[in-house]
């Protein structure tokens, strides 16, 4: 007798798969309702943390192995500057190799267009050194982009800002009243909210952008032994004495993830599409279960009467559920994927971080687990007696 628990258990394994499978048109609107509800989620998350990536793209592709902040800073977003006396503290690790602080900046950029397509608008201003092997100068940037923006007053903008900003290479523009030109254009660094342009710190300084010689932004810090890392950011911690932290590049490119999705407007946006997602996806995945079991009602019964428990026949159902939460996972990689390949060609930045994909991979299992338990109450309808009328 003590067999018979776990003979009812593997032949409701095998009978719950087989059931999906090969009526998966039952199922389908579950899957369905499952894949729109985590893309629904996932579609904006993609958005928001590219938007965060567009920002600091020119800080995930340096060449540097940790990074010096402003002690109270939790990001690299709206993160101020700091005095320049502590960059020597930097220095006092052995194994540090070089250090270089970051600038930036805005300003109105204004194409020479004179008819129709006059642009005039807002863009955010990068600098980077372009000395060969820069620390602050991007590793996907090439040697011809890099020597174009040697170039006094020379710009590097994205491809998919070209048209935003009405220009093109070659092209003269005006960036907060001085002459500048277009000699190289940029890939992946897309940003859709305030346009990016990259240029030459000299140019920077030539426009009277930079930061006073007082101050530095944001630290890169080159180490002689990048496998070392965590061992030097704990050092420099220590010598800072809480004047400022040092992150590694893993730590704070979450950090800059998490700021910005934490931004009020966009916590509020997100949260409401979870809600939404869990609403149609328990409402739609909990009738279509429902309606599966009903339609294959007679076969349970006929089960009850062969002996099998009411207690394995719900685990057939939380497996069938289960199952269709696998099959709703797979399609919403597949839509995301789309969306992704939709979105790039479009030239909005998306990305899709692993604890971010975890999370709405475990809340679509659990919309579909849930929705299984409420169709328990269908299988009291699966009485042996039936089978007689």
């Amino acid at each position: 007798m003590a067999e018979r628990p776990a003979r009812d258990a593997d032949l409701m394994m095998s009978l719950a798969l087989s059931t999906v499978l090969y009526e998966w048109r039952r199922y389908l609107a579950a899957v369905v309702a499952l894949a729109f509800s985590g893309l629904l989620i996932l579609a904006q998350v993609g958005m928001f943390v590219g938007l965060g990536k567009a920002f600091t793209a020119t800080i995930d592709r340096s060449r540097a192995d940790l990074f010096v902040l402003p002690a109270k800073a939790e990001s690299l977003i709206n993160t101020g500057g700091m005095p320049r006396r502590l960059m020597p503290l930097v220095y006092l690790d052995p194994d540090v190799a070089e250090v270089a602080d970051m600038d930036d900046d805005g300003g109105l950029f204004s194409n020479l267009d004179k008819g129709a397509n006059k642009k005039r608008t807002y863009v955010n201003i990068t600098a980077v050194d372009t000395a060969p092997g820069a620390l602050t100068l991007p590793v996907d940037f090439s040697e011809a982009t890099r020597e174009a923006l040697s170039e006094p007053y020379a710009v590097a903008i994205d491809q998919s800002a070209l048209g935003a900003l009405g220009v093109k290479v070659g092209d003269t523009a005006a960036l907060d009243g001085h002459a500048v030109k277009v000699t190289a254009v940029l890939h992946n660094y897309q940003n859709i909210l305030n346009q990016s342009v990259v240029v030459s710190r000299q140019t920077l300084r030539l426009m009277g952008k930079a930061r006073p010689d007082n101050r530095v932004g944001p630290m890169m810090v080159r180490l002689r032994d990048p496998s070392q890392a965590i061992l030097v950011r704990d050092r420099l911690n220590q010598i800072g004495k809480g004047q400022f932290r040092a992150w590694t590049r893993p730590e704070l490119s979450a950090a800059n993830d998490r700021s910005f999705i934490s931004l009020s407007f966009i916590a509020i946006i997100l949260g409401f599409s979870v809600f939404l997602g869990f609403g149609i996806g328990v409402g739609i995945t909990s009738q279509t279960l429902r309606g599966a079991v009903l339609g294959n009602i007679k076969e349970f019964a006929s089960l009850r009467a062969l002996g099998v428990s009411m207690g394995s026949l719900r685990a057939v159902v939380m497996e069938l559920s289960f199952w269709v939460g696998v099959a709703g996972l797979a399609a919403t990689a597949a839509l995301v994927w789309l969306v992704k390949l939709l979105a790039g060609a479009a030239g909005v930045p998306m990305s899709f971080p692993l604890t971010y994909c975890l999370g709405v991979g475990a809340l679509l299992l659990g919309i579909a687990v849930f929705s299984g338990a409420l169709t328990m109450s269908v299988l009291n309808k699966s009485q042996p007696a039936d089978l007689l009328r």
